[in-house]
């Protein structure tokens, strides 16, 4: 890989560990709803994706309306959700203190609003070295799979799409990356990640954070 000028984070799954957390939470809610499903198969339908679009999915496709306000109930759960404490993904602070010390520019972009990451990232101890760089879908029209999220933090960073790397571990936040016209790592150490799809959409596969620099070309 040529050596990019920035690096673009995902939040979940990427940088904390709360895939499993949140996503076992939806699947309550949406057999509350009369929609039984496994968490893996509310993992592979849903991750990479904003509550709103959720919610806008299970109306359309199953007649599941949560409500307008699903978003903001959701977000008032996380701080239950994640009492119980947030861990960072594995080396994962070892990569951004490395990209640090080789000046190498990073950011997150996210489908979570900023307060969730604030929430997830403070309680593993990431936030002090990306709270000034938290982008969310929440700032654009449209969020994964749309590239518009990944291009406004390249934009407002002041790097072109072209010279920046996304490190991903959803099939919508690949297909977003790859739209944008980045290159996309996919972080797939996670058992129930959905390996094929990541492939599928144009990530390279790793499941080692002590592996991304050399992966980024930058070691």
């Amino acid at each position: 890989m040529t050596p990019p000028q920035l690096v673009i984070f995902d939040c979940d799954g990427v940088l904390v560990d709360t895939e499993n957390t949140a996503n076992r939470r939806l699947v309550e809610i949406l057999a509350e709803h009369g929609l039984e499903t496994t968490l893996a198969g509310c993992r592979k339908r849903f991750m990479g994706r904003t509550m709103k679009s959720v919610r806008d999915i299970l109306l359309a496709e199953d007649g599941i309306d949560l409500g307008a306000d699903f978003p903001e109930r959701w977000l008032a759960e996380l701080p239950a959700m994640f009492a119980d404490g947030v861990e960072a993904i594995p080396y994962v602070r070892d990569a951004i203190l490395y990209l640090q010390a080789i000046d190498t520019p990073f950011c997150v972009a996210s489908s979570a609003k900023v307060e969730k990451m604030h929430l997830t990232l403070g309680a593993s101890g990431l936030l002090p070295l990306l709270e000034d760089v938290l982008f969310s879908a929440w700032m654009v029209d449209k969020g994964k799979p749309a590239p518009d999220l990944f291009l406004h933090a390249a934009d407002t960073m002041g790097f072109d799409p072209e010279r920046c790397a996304v490190i991903e571990d959803s099939v919508a936040g690949v297909v977003a990356g790859k739209s944008a016209g980045m290159a996309v790592l996919g972080y797939a150490a996670d058992p129930l990640t959905d390996r094929q799809g990541l492939a599928e959409a144009g990530a390279v596969l790793f499941d080692d954070m002590r592996a991304l620099p050399a992966l980024l070309g930058l070691q």
